[in-house]
């Protein structure tokens, strides 16, 4: 390969030659736009808008927008894209990841794709690592987007919902990862169409690509919910299923799985919970307890369907007679278990919504990215992404020197010589930036410059303004900086005079990271423009990496020439053996996160789904079709789980249906059970589906069409919402668990895939049923409301009490469906908010 590189070019340089016709034409129109006036810059842009609206290609107008992107940037910023910016621009638009080093003016380079993409009026996304920069890059580019016309915003993360919504309808928004991906689980989340804040994932920029798409990409973004009150109520609710009696409060239902309450059971149910009218949809979180505490106690049998290990309930394989471990009962289930065999009830699923970043950045029509560091890990961001990374020349010729590793015994002899050197540089008046791999090691070294009466400042990778700022400083005369390898990502690091006289800057490495992109990121604070300066990593036997990754025969090498623990050894080929190890994890890391997505596309293909189904909800579309579809699927199910086809047993079988469908849909008596014995299965269903017609068109003449489609959109949204939430929790417990069993001698990602379809598919038999049966029990007095079946309190991102998305409320007054406050476990209006 190394052959084939010096013959014909390597990949980047292969491929950066095709862009360099589109180059020549952009230089080539320079004259032209420097010869326009300042007004005449807007309407060039409501032109390139017109042409693509006519159906000409971005592709066909790039030459002339990134000329006038250009112009614009000399006159608003004075500052001016020079060629390497140019290519590094095409390649963004082309949705691909260009690697340029520190200090090469990314920032600037993305005002030339986000222009040219904007002009779709589609909206472009440019992501940062944090808020800082977020606010920094947009404001120091507005001027430029103003000056053609375009509107440019930022995510912060105080914004509340209307503040967003502005913010991403600009032509171009900046903010954070986070900020990005959990506004599209909230815009999955709201209950009306209007207080989404996103609109469709068009093109994407990320800033600092690989530290989102790769660092992060094993961090879920997660919103959690309100679930306080869940554990005791299924207590509550399976203290009422023991003083039930059997035939007379409920009956059971074997071949539908299912245990109904009776008329009396239901009169019951309305004493005990104080209610009005146990059927209304309000009461779905109630009716829902009920019904799995009965199911509990009266179709779950202990050490056959279950059994009891310690505090915890493990399921059965009915095949096997083994434990499942980390499968739990769908939908409540469990929980009502474990309340009826008093273990401890594990919270239900607080987790309202949760995505991985790796799903999210994939969901863009377009995805490029932009960082000093990509090309080590180009593989992964190919096979995950379908990106590919170029490396993008350095405006001026790099000239700092990268040194030799230093090798020591002990780690104590190494931080010793790191002093040493620090204090030699810094009488020069040298500046020294020192990376370490944890706030811990930049504590201890802080420490020990203390003691040699070194002045210097510390950094540990706490994202603010002020970070910025001393970062930028760390290229003064006499400057010494300690950081963590992340702090002050994304802020350039300038040379004074006197510190360029000095020699430049000096990057310290007090270890080898696991990644060699990490240790590049260091290195290339130095040398930013064709800079002097200078970098060397300190290693010892006994950093982390040397210990665990390091190899046998290195050891042995350090140990023959009998080192003192202040002596070092510099040797290519210790150099190359660090490498490897690095490779080694690399590689590693890559197999953990790809396993890892294999697992999260399940769900996200299962997301995909759902969403869908709610978008088409909060759209106002006709949803009476689907309605009935679910109710013949319904009834088609319900008929086959009933008849076995053995003549004997029909007569109790068809008692069966009709009673299981009497507590669905069929008002009592509505079939006659003779009036059905004589029939064949298929007439069986279609007589059930018909007189299901019927009785909802009459529910609906009775409340008005309009009406009873919000009732349908209200209805679905919540029992959508409410089943999704647990079936993110089960299919958490189920990956969590999956590893530990050979199921069936099958991989554990396959296991996971299918019994996690095989939730789905159960989940979504669930739905059905739960809507079917509220929308023919659903009282209409006035129109329902929609609500959010949880409200969010936190993120994994921020741990306080998320009120930036709720209006102000005054922390004394208790919401109609928030957790009564007598500790009932009941929503306020079901309770003390009825004589309130």
């Amino acid at each position: 390969m190394k052959l084939f590189d010096k013959l014909f070019g390597t990949y980047s340089e292969r491929e950066l030659k095709r862009v360099n016709s589109t180059i020549n034409k952009i230089e080539s129109l320079e004259p032209q736009f420097k010869s326009l006036k300042d007004e005449d810059f807007k309407p060039k842009t409501e032109e390139f808008k017109e042409r693509v609206k006519n159906g000409e290609t971005l592709e066909s107008i790039l030459p002339e927008a990134f000329a006038l992107v250009r112009e614009a940037a000399v006159r608003t910023v004075g500052l001016r894209h020079y060629k390497e910016q140019l290519i590094g621009g095409i390649i963004l638009h082309q949705g691909r990841i260009a690697e340029m080093k520190t200090g090469e003016g990314k920032t600037l380079v993305a005002t030339l794709p986000a222009y040219l993409n904007a002009l779709t009026g589609k909206g472009v996304h440019i992501v940062t690592v944090n808020d800082y920069l977020a606010k920094r890059d947009r404001d120091i580019m507005l001027p430029i987007y103003e000056f053609l016309g375009l509107t440019a915003g930022v995510i912060l993360h105080d914004l509340n919902n209307d503040e967003r919504k502005e913010e991403y309808n600009c032509d171009i928004t900046y903010g954070t990862n986070s900020e990005f991906g959990f506004d599209y689980l909230r815009d999955n989340m709201v209950v009306y169409k209007e207080e989404r804040v996103q609109r469709e994932l068009n093109f994407t920029i990320v800033d600092e690509v690989d530290s989102i798409l790769i660092d992060e990409a094993r961090t879920p973004l997660i919103i959690s919910g309100q679930g306080e009150k869940s554990t005791e109520f299924y207590k509550v609710a399976d203290y009422f299923a023991k003083s039930l009696i059997a035939e007379k409060d409920f009956t059971i239902d074997e071949k539908a799985n299912s245990v109904i309450l009776t008329d009396q059971g239901v009169e019951k149910a309305e004493d005990f919970f104080k209610l009005e009218n146990y059927a209304d949809p309000d009461n779905m979180e109630i009716q829902h307890h009920v019904v799995q505490a009965l199911k509990a106690n009266y179709m779950m049998k202990k050490d056959k369907d279950y059994m009891v290990k310690g505090e915890e309930v493990l399921i059965v394989d009915e095949f096997t007679g083994r434990a499942m471990e980390g499968r739990r009962y769908s939908d409540g289930l469990h929980q009502a278990i474990e309340a009826k065999e008093s273990v401890k009830v594990e919270r239900e699923s607080k987790t309202l919504a949760t995505i991985t970043y790796q799903n999210y950045f994939r969901m863009y029509n377009k995805l490029s990215g932009m960082t000093g560091t990509a090309e080590t890990e180009e593989n992964e961001f190919r096979e995950i992404y379908g990106l590919d990374v170029l490396v993008i020349p350095t405006h001026k010729p790099m000239i700092r020197k990268d040194q030799p590793d230093l090798v020591y015994k002990t780690e104590k002899g190494k931080f010793k010589c790191i002093v040493e050197e620090i204090t030699d540089r810094n009488k020069k008046g040298q500046p020294v930036l020192v990376g370490t791999v944890s706030i811990e090691k930049s504590e201890l070294l802080s420490d020990m410059l203390k003691r040699k009466g070194v002045s210097h400042q510390v950094l540990n990778a706490k994202y603010h303004e002020k970070e910025a700022e001393i970062i930028s400083h760390a290229g003064e005369y006499g400057a010494v900086t300690i950081a963590t390898n992340m702090a002050g990502r994304g802020t350039d690091i300038k040379l004074t005079e006197e510190a360029e006289k000095a020699g430049g800057l000096v990057i310290i490495g007090t270890e080898r990271h696991e990644s060699r992109r990490i240790d590049n990121q260091l290195r290339g604070r130095s040398g930013r423009q064709g800079d002097p300066g200078e970098s060397r990593f300190f290693v010892s036997l006994e950093d982390d990496l040397m210990r665990i990754f390091g190899s046998e025969k290195m050891q042995n090498i350090v140990e023959k020439l009998g080192l003192e623990e202040d002596e070092a050894i510099e040797s290519k080929m210790v150099s190359s053996a660090i490498e490897s190890a690095q490779k080694k994890v690399e590689g590693n890391n890559f197999d953990i996160r790809k396993t890892l997505l294999q697992y999260d596309d399940v769900i996200n293909k299962q997301r995909e789904i759902i969403y869908k189904q709610r978008t088409e909800v909060l759209e106002g579309e006709d949803l009476k079709d689907q309605v009935e579809a679910m109710i013949k699927d319904l009834v088609d199910q319900t008929v086959a789980n009933h008849i076995s086809g053995e003549e004997e047993e029909f007569e109790n079988e068809i008692k069966n249906l009709v009673e299981y469908l009497e507590d669905i849909y069929l008002p009592k008596d509505t079939i006659r059970i003779d009036d059905i014995l004589k029939l064949s299965d298929d007439e069986i269903k279609e007589k059930l589906y018909e007189t299901a017609r019927v009785i909802y068109d009459a529910k609906e003449a009775e409340v008005g069409t309009e009406q009873m489609r919000e009732i349908e959109r209200v209805i679905l949204l919540r029992v959508v919402d409410t089943k999704w939430m647990d079936h993110i929790d089960n299919m958490e417990h189920l990956k969590q668990g999956i590893g530990l069993r050979a199921y069936k001698q099958q991989e554990p990602v396959q296991a996971y895939q299918f019994e996690g379809s095989e939730m789905f598919e159960e989940m979504i038999y669930n739905i059905k049923v739960d809507t079917v049966k509220y929308l023919y029990h659903v009282q209409i007095e006035k129109a329902p409301e929609r609500e959010q079946v949880a409200r969010e309190t936190t993120t994994n991102y921020d741990s306080s009490e998320s009120s930036k998305k709720e209006p102000v409320r005054n922390e004394n007054k208790v919401g109609r469906n928030d957790p009564c406050p007598c500790g009932s476990g009941k929503k306020y209006k079901n309770c003390c908010g009825r004589r309130a």
